[in-house]
């Protein structure tokens, strides 16, 4: 029973880890290899031969494919040249080509482009790309005529009684200001043909939520009627594809539905969705693993979403918006509000969004995943003591002592239980020899021996059953979390997100070789498969050759498996054994159990008698 017990234990511990390094690791190894060959089919598809791209076939400027509105008979304006200027042009020559505002706050870098009045030139200055501080910024918004085009704009539609309304090509006009600071905001205006005055008030605060404010002044005769539209467009996925633990794409909080992601995959076989109820309150927008661009729209009327992936032209995904139309008397006035979250997913700052700017639900942007009620407390805990010792590191070595306090009357059990097993052995082996030839007799005797000596034969799967959804909570927090990202520990690890960079297989450095992925076999990757070694070397060997053979591989397997996971990760499991060694160790010695990990290493070295011929 003992030694079945063990088997199934392994055989569990065998798959989930299995199935994790799956989903974790090979999963998104095959997406980025896909992803790459889709990349480079588009940018096939949208070069001629002599290398000049080629123009998409194209609608009026306020019909543009791509932008079919979220309602029925509306439009949301677009733009053809976006599509015909598809990878084009650097940065520099896209920023140079049209009228700017300067963008200038604490945390971001960039400019607004006049055509359009879009925000499509957005870095993020306290985040670099490596942890090298010296590499570049982060660049989370750029003009559409780059391959990575990704923007975002707020607009009008109208019909024949407004004439004209701002949209993508409508060319604004500076007024005063034209640097965009935290203390002093910019303002655009632009006048139709119509004698419709649009007055337009952008102003930021000192992290990434922009507040603009439009003030339209109706000049005619006629009452007119005209609706909000904002869209957030992108032209390429990540690079680095993340894992399906992790929302990446369009994502909005919306109406009845509540919240709703696609993935990009995903709404690329969707092409289209739209909720069917009107919403009044909520957001839509875009995100990244780490970054984002949301819209949220006005609360003072409802609005259609919609989340698509176009292939018209030039391949684009896009999560939009149409608000209900408002009505503006000959003379009067009316002020639109509408805000733009482009920037980090930080918590403190998402959660002071929510509850200061009256957001619903944006902390839902943060993809705390099913288990949210384990990983956000985790999240508060680590972040809690990081605060307090300043290292991230640390606060996780110092979570896990506190996980096994807490769960240590239950654990305590588990291994009083495991040790009277063992002191129980050789009743076991009287039982099995005395019943062999009945089996069911073999069971009662045993079940008997458990009730007398109070023993639970199951009680060892308790601390495993533990460990894994504390473990894949803690790989939550370190994957999703930009706290957590390019965060160091002590020497070699610079980012506890991110694998051990060190290797066995070049002496960890000293040899100057590239080592291939699957050999990145680390100091703490090693440490953990050390401990995990010594852990099983508690338990007696058992006796099946399968069996043993099994533990005997199953560190070193785990050592190949979790030397591709987050260091950070690996750290806690290899602290986590240790402690389990130390516990199991102490109880066993109170119980008066014989700890087998001395003669079970003794007997690794000793020589095997030859077998009886």
């Amino acid at each position: 029973m003992e030694t079945n017990r063990n088997f199934f234990i392994t055989i569990a511990l065998s798959v989930v880890i299995l199935g994790l390094w799956q989903v974790f690791y090979m999963g998104p190894k095959i997406d980025a290899q896909r992803q790459q060959a889709q990349v480079e089919a588009s940018r096939q598809g949208q070069t001629k031969v002599d290398g000049q791209p080629t123009t998409p076939a194209g609608t009026p400027a306020n019909n543009v494919p791509g932008t079919t509105p979220a309602t029925p008979g509306a439009n949301i304006p677009g733009q053809t040249q976006d599509a015909a200027q598809a990878g084009t042009l650097t940065r520099a020559a896209a920023l140079a080509a049209t009228s700017r505002v300067k963008i200038d706050t604490p945390s971001l870098s960039g400019s607004i482009n006049l055509t359009g009045a879009r925000l499509d030139d957005i870095s993020l200055k306290d985040y670099h790309e490596t942890v090298d501080k010296n590499s570049p910024i982060i660049q989370l918004l750029s003009p559409a005529q780059m391959t990575d085009g990704n923007f975002a704009e707020i607009g009008f539609t109208g019909n024949d009684a407004t004439g004209t309304v701002p949209s993508s090509t409508t060319v604004w006009s500076v007024e005063g200001n034209d640097t965009l600071t935290p203390s002093a905001p910019v303002t655009l205006t632009f006048t139709n043909e119509k004698g419709l005055v649009f007055k337009r008030a952008i102003s930021v605060d000192d992290n990434y939520m922009f507040t603009v404010k439009d003030t339209v002044t109706n000049g005619t005769s006629a009452a007119i009627s005209l609706a909000s539209y904002g869209r957030v467009t992108r032209f390429s996925k990540p690079l680095h594809p993340s894992t399906y633990v992790l929302h990446e794409g369009p994502i909005g909080v919306i109406g009845d539905e509540g919240l709703v992601e696609y993935k990009f995959a995903a709404i690329e076989k969707a092409k289209e969705v739209s909720p069917p109820k009107s919403s009044t309150g909520g957001w839509v927008g875009i995100t990244d693993k780490y970054w984002a661009a949301t819209l949220i729209p006005s609360t003072a009327k409802p609005f259609q979403a919609r989340m698509s992936y176009f292939e018209d032209g030039r391949p684009r995904y896009q999560s939009d918006y149409l608000s209900d139309p408002t009505t503006i008397e000959p003379g009067q006035s009316t002020t639109i509000e509408n805000l733009v979250f482009a920037g980090a997913k930080e918590v403190g700052k998402i959660n002071a969004y929510e509850k200061n700017r009256n957001v619903r639900q944006f902390e839902l942007l943060i993809d705390w995943g099913y288990f949210y009620f384990i990983t956000k407390p985790m999240f508060y805990l680590i972040d809690w003591l990081y605060k307090a010792i300043g290292n991230f590191g640390v606060a996780i070595l110092i979570v896990t002592v506190l996980l096994k306090a807490l769960f240590f009357p239950l654990a305590n059990k588990s291994y009083a239980s495991m040790a009277r097993m063992k002191m129980v052995q050789p009743k076991m082996a009287e039982i099995r020899e005395k019943y062999a030839d009945d089996k069911v007799k073999q069971q009662q005797a045993m079940m008997e021996l458990y009730k007398t000596e109070k023993i639970n034969p199951i009680a060892g799967c308790w601390p495993i059953v533990i460990q894994i959804p504390v473990f894949f909570a803690l790989y939550k927090v370190l994957y999703v979390t930009i706290e957590m990202r390019h965060a160091p520990f002590f020497g070699w690890i610079q980012d506890l997100a991110a694998p051990d960079p060190t290797s066995l297989f070049n002496l960890f450095g000293l040899i100057p070789w590239t080592v291939p992925a699957f050999l990145m076999i680390g100091v703490w990757p090693l440490i953990m498969g050390v401990t995990m070694f010594l852990q099983m070397r508690m338990n007696p060997t058992p006796p099946d050759p399968t069996q043993a053979m099994i533990f005997n591989w199953m560190p070193l397997i785990f050592t190949f498996m979790l030397s591709s996971f987050p260091a950070g990760l690996v750290i806690y499991w290899a602290w986590n054994n240790f402690l389990s060694i130390t516990q199991q160790g102490i109880i066993m010695k109170r119980q008066g159990a014989k700890i087998e990990l001395w003669d079970n290493l003794a007997g690794l070295f000793k020589k095997k008698p030859k077998p009886a011929e």
